[in-house]
């Protein structure tokens, strides 16, 4: 969410160097959905057309206003938006990860532990996001006059770094939790496999120039310094 837009990037890359590759081809963590996305028809440049399942009009409109700040588009790439990130993240409501059916969700609940114990709300994923969203358009609503998505673009850059930093308090979810799980499902759609969604032309894999789920790469194993000429391929087979 950094203004400068370079070294947005270049961790973007970082991030896609330390995320094990079968994670990454996989869908991240274990958001794999129970149908793999339709084939991509879409205008370039365009996200493909997509009704969400999980979330209503009000949260469909703020999740694609925050993804839009979180990775933008620019001179580099696509950003959230052009690539499919809030198909991703309500695709992910519906499946096990959404329902928190992965993780051990047995109280008792200790907020206030040290980070080294682990996530400590009785929250779900959906929940995060269902009561993030409504907490967050009643405060913008009471602080700024309008919800998040209907404010102008400097006011939601500036809710959301206050959101970042633990600045803002909500009754039902903490802030920065919230934030936290809208980043890191954005940076998920962003380079998982366009089968679940999210990547959608690949905009994530171009930009970093990741090859995809290519299987076999020895002929270009002793090719020192010469560039790899061939765009990427998802997990389905689709070509980038």
């Amino acid at each position: 969410m950094s203004q400068d837009k370079e070294p947005r990037r270049r961790f973007l890359r970082q991030v896609l160097a330390i995320v094990p590759a079968a994670s990454t081809l996989g869908g991240a963590t274990a958001v794999a959905v129970s149908q793999p996305a339709i084939a991509d028809s879409s205008e370039p440049g365009k996200p493909r057309a997509y009704t969400p399942t999980y979330f209503n009009a009000a949260e469909w409109a703020f999740i694609n206003a925050a993804v839009d700040h979180l990775i933008p588009s620019d001179q580099y790439g696509a950003g959230a938006l052009e690539t499919g990130v809030p198909e991703f993240i309500d695709r992910q409501m519906e499946t096990p990860y959404g329902a928190g059916k992965l993780w051990y969700m047995q109280g008792p609940f200790h907020p206030d532990s040290v980070p080294e114990l682990g996530y400590q709300l009785s929250l779900v994923p959906r929940d995060i996001y269902r009561q993030g969203i409504a907490a967050c358009n009643d405060w913008c609503v009471k602080n700024l006059g309008k919800v998040f998505a209907e404010l102008d673009r400097a006011k939601q850059l500036d809710v959301l770094k206050q959101m970042e930093g633990g600045k803002i308090h909500f009754e039902t979810v903490p802030a920065k939790t919230f934030f936290n799980f809208m980043l890191g499902n954005t940076k998920e759609g962003y380079f998982a496999d366009p089968m679940y969604g999210g990547n959608q032309k690949m905009g994530g894999w171009k930009m970093v120039g990741f090859p995809g789920a290519r299987a076999d790469y020895l002929d270009w194993v002793d090719q020192y310094n010469v560039k790899y000429p061939y765009g990427p391929v998802s997990i389905l087979g689709e070509k980038g």
